[in-house]
């Protein structure tokens, strides 16, 4: 039998194309994704239909309240920044952060694999074209695996240690596009926009926007997300 892996599936163009490449690692694979307070739930939606056409054994949706505590332009009343450039997302972290969000995704991650008896976690952090946030780091990654590796009986016992698979992290955006176009990943299912219309169509204009944009742009190719939408 195949290996297990959970998934952290947000529903986005990274996550769709973590989900493919664990498959092409013969994973048998169990996706779960997080209603987590987030004012706009799109991306839910497209998970959805990802876990669907890309067959996975499972896929959990999770329901947590991250927007009670606020802070972040994803869970708060607080506008997302539009229209700044690559200059401006490389200083500082940005409104759009979310507070312990990896952190507290990857431990109901963890919590799973422990249950179905499974030593691979992947999620799509990425530290090359991303907006700051601490925890995509591969700093944070390792010290979460180690962490975790104190914290699980498997790692405890020493029997299997368990894994933080992060096959993004130091991909450019466009190395990112071109892995799971030749993992015939559909992006026209994605979403990746902070700010979405009510009909899931990107705003074109927030931090993820635009480097979703700027990878599509580097190959040369029509982003199918926008086509879907008419935008061009």
């Amino acid at each position: 039998m195949n290996k297990k892996a959970v998934i952290l599936l947000s529903g986005g163009l990274d996550s769709a194309t973590v989900l493919a490449i664990a498959k092409e690692q013969r994973f048998e694979i169990y996706a779960m994704s997080f209603h987590y307070g987030q004012r706009d739930t799109h991306e839910l939606k497209c998970a959805e239909i990802i876990a669907k056409t890309m067959t996975v054994s499972d896929h959990k949706l999770v329901n947590i309240d991250l927007g009670q505590f606020g802070g972040s332009s994803l869970t708060d009343d607080i506008e997302v920044p539009k229209g700044r450039n690559t200059e401006d997302m490389a200083h500082g972290i940005p409104v759009t952060y979310v507070p312990a969000r990896n952190t507290v995704f990857l431990s109901y991650a963890l919590a799973w694999a422990e249950v179905i008896g499974s030593t691979d976690i992947f999620i799509g952090a990425n530290a090359i074209d991303y907006s700051g946030y601490p925890d995509c780091r591969p700093e944070f990654i390792e010290a979460y695996e180690n962490m975790a590796n104190f914290a699980t009986k498997s790692g405890v016992e020493g029997s299997d240690r368990m894994k933080i698979n992060t096959p993004l992290i130091d991909l450019t955006k466009a190395q990112i596009i071109q892995k799971g176009l030749a993992l015939n990943v559909d992006y026209s299912t994605t979403s990746s926009c902070y700010d979405p219309s009510s009909n899931g169509a990107p705003c074109c204009k927030c931090d993820s926007c635009l480097l979703r944009a700027k990878g599509f742009a580097e190959i040369g190719i029509a982003d199918p997300l926008n086509l879907k939408f008419g935008l061009f």
